[in-house]
């Protein structure tokens, strides 16, 4: 019987000895998990562990061969092993926990959806009664949800058998077909009332259109992206760059292929070794060359949004002519609740400011006057631009003050529970092509961070300079919209200091070291912002002026001075119309503008009207209660031929 027991004892002892190396193991391999930080002690911690097992193994052994009989102290073995593997699961699923929120931050799939939509007023329901119709399709053949999910809901429902698809360039030239029921169908990404919504002419196209088909796909963006893996080998010990994007989204988590709507795009460039950082935030209405279209016409930024990441990303890189490194993507819920997690961000409103919350449930206001807002409240300081006299910039502006804001209450957590409050935002709300691994690597940066606050008295541990894209107003004929629109065409000169500071702070142009400074006493110092200028040149577009009204000779003096070809349609009166649409630009036109003119349309029409007249006359011969009649009603309203003639 006391040899039974023995062997019972024993085998508990092999079994809790077993438990504790497998949690051990478990614990080992989650601290090999974060490379990059602290990698000496690490170390250590995973040999003091190794020799531990071994110790406990030889302990065992002792044991069973009866080296140690005491029954108490054979308990007591089985008792610090339960406490053993209990520390090590313990540790392990810490680690565990923030390792797994740190590598949800990179999505490496995601769900793309298509839309099939109609107008409002078409009578069309649903996918599978589309037929006759002519169908617009976006032709890139490696977008995901414009191309590859559209053509798999082709096939499926057989769409082309009794339908014309069509291939379209660009969504806004198809948006544009659809509006003039030029097509009866398009097909858009899931995220399209978001993308366009914000564009004139399109402010209501969740109520003006209707969706009729739907299809999503779990895809992997590294296969349909190249901005994915574009940085995966680069270290963030060195200077970088990252594009900070703001989602118009509602949804909790990012999971969906959520675009920039472009409102919120800030560049920023980091030196780690340094810790200076340069911010831009780029106007949504930029006029400049858009990567993924043919040609890379010039357009408001904030139409490359509905194109992906990739389409941005490189439209901003193309243009401030810099490498992109990384991007992280935040919806309005993450900002709420991350604003939250740290405990609010104090700003000075400088009015009253109103939006609408991040359920898009009703609208919120705030007062003016410097104060600690929470999440939802600092979501209005950063959307709201209609209250504000500078519009856009300034909604800019009080972005990046949130952002600095956030960066100055983080340093401040030492709290375990605000830490996981702020790893579940992170994982959540955040998408990046930034890979796990240089995610924790910001350790060392955070680390650099925290022992220059202990040995300096400065408010500001990262030194962080504002940038300004400086620009003109100008309103230019839309190619794909087909309106005018308003654009914002930057300042050459404005860019070019822009891209001179951030090359410098990313250490790939000569730092310009300032030998002189001049300042008053009297006058207090205000940083300088790069880009604001005041510059002598400004940068505009000649454009095609409204012909309407004029005069051959003075459609002709117009065209001499434009340095343009006029032709004109007819040899008297004034411009009716013109080939070209009024507010094009010059540089785009290759064939100059045939100008019409009324004169021998005004001629032959009073002709017919005198006429139609005489024949009334003669075969009616009304009395004088028909007259009243006719003069009043039918054709005789006195409308000016030439005004019908205006477009």
């Amino acid at each position: 019987m006391a040899k039974k027991e023995k062997n019972t004892i024993h085998k508990v002892m092999l079994l809790f000895l077993l438990i504790s190396y497998l949690l051990s193991g478990f614990t080992i391999y989650e601290i090999f998990l974060f490379q990059g930080i602290e990698t000496f002690i690490r170390y250590v911690i995973i040999g003091l562990i190794f020799v531990y097992d071994i110790h406990l193994f030889f302990k065992y052994r002792k044991i069973v061969k009866g080296k140690t009989k005491k029954k108490p102290h054979k308990k007591l073995f089985v008792f610090w092993l339960i406490l053993y593997s209990i520390l090590c699961f313990g540790i392990a699923f810490v680690l565990n926990y923030v390792y797994s929120k740190v590598d949800s931050v990179h999505k490496s799939f995601v769900t793309y959806t298509s839309y099939l939509v109609v107008m409002e007023k078409s009578p069309i329901q649903d996918i599978q009664d589309a037929k006759d119709l002519v169908i617009g399709i976006y032709d890139d053949k490696k977008n995901p949800d414009g191309y590859i999910i559209p053509q798999e809901m082709i096939q499926k429902y057989k769409l082309q058998d009794s339908n014309e698809i069509r291939d379209y360039g660009d969504y806004g030239s198809m948006l544009a077909d659809l509006y003039a029921d030029e097509v009866d169908a398009i097909f858009l990404p899931g995220g399209y009332v978001a993308s366009f919504s914000s564009i004139t002419g399109y402010e209501n196209i969740e109520t003006d259109t209707k969706v009729i088909g739907k299809a999503s796909r779990k895809m992997k963006k590294a296969d349909v992206s190249t901005v994915e893996t574009a940085s995966s080998g680069k270290s963030v010990t060195e200077p970088f760059t990252i594009l900070l994007m703001g989602i118009d989204s509602t949804d909790e988590v990012l999971e969906k292929n959520a675009v920039a709507n472009g409102d919120t795009l800030i560049l920023v460039t980091f030196n780690p070794k340094t810790l200076n950082a340069t911010m831009i935030s780029i106007p949504r209405d930029s006029y400049v060359p858009i990567s993924c279209w043919s040609g890379k016409p010039e357009n408001k930024i904030t139409h490359a949004a509905a194109y992906g990441n990739d389409c941005m990303i490189h439209t901003i890189e193309d243009y401030f002519d810099v490498p992109i490194d990384y991007y992280a993507k935040i919806n309005f819920k993450g900002l709420v609740k991350l604003v939250d997690a740290v405990g609010g961000v104090t700003v000075d409103v400088p009015q009253t400011l109103c939006a609408d919350d991040s359920s898009r449930y009703g609208q919120l206001c705030i007062n003016a006057g410097r104060q600690t807002l929470n999440g939802e409240q600092a979501l209005v300081f950063a959307r709201d631009r209609y209250d504000l006299a500078d519009g856009d910039f300034g909604r800019a502006r009080h972005q990046q003050e949130i952002i600095m804001a956030i960066v100055d209450k983080m340093k401040d957590v030492k709290d375990v529970k605000t830490f996981m409050s702020i790893f579940d935002t992170v994982s959540n709300s955040i998408d990046t092509n930034l890979t796990t691994k240089q995610i924790l690597s910001f350790y060392n940066v955070g680390k650099d961070i925290i022992k220059k606050s202990l040995s300096s008295d400065d408010a500001d541990l990262v030194n962080i300079q504002q940038l300004y894209l400086q620009g003109t107003g100008q309103t230019i004929y839309d190619e794909r919209a087909r309106m005018a629109l308003w654009d914002y065409i930057p300042n050459k000169s404005s860019r070019n200091d822009i891209v001179d500071a951030m090359k410098q702070n990313l250490e790939l142009k000569d730092h310009k070291v300032i030998k002189e400074f001049h300042f008053s006493i009297n006058t207090p110092y205000e940083k300088k912002v790069i880009g604001e200028g005041p510059y002598s040149n400004t940068t505009t577009y000649r454009l095609l002026p409204d012909f309407t009204g004029d005069t051959m000779e003075e459609a002709k003096a117009t065209c001499a001075s434009l340095g343009i070809t006029c032709t004109f349609d007819g040899t008297k009166g004034t411009v009716v119309s013109q080939s070209e649409p009024f507010r094009k630009r010059l540089d785009l036109m290759k064939n100059g503008v045939v100008l019409t003119l009324s004169g021998d349309k005004d001629k032959n029409k009073d002709k017919d009207k005198d006429k139609e007249k005489e024949d009334s006359d003669e075969e009616e011969e009304p009395g004088e209660e028909e007259n009243e009649n006719s003069s009043s009603g039918g054709s005789g309203t006195g409308t000016d031929p030439e005004e019908v003639e205006k477009p």
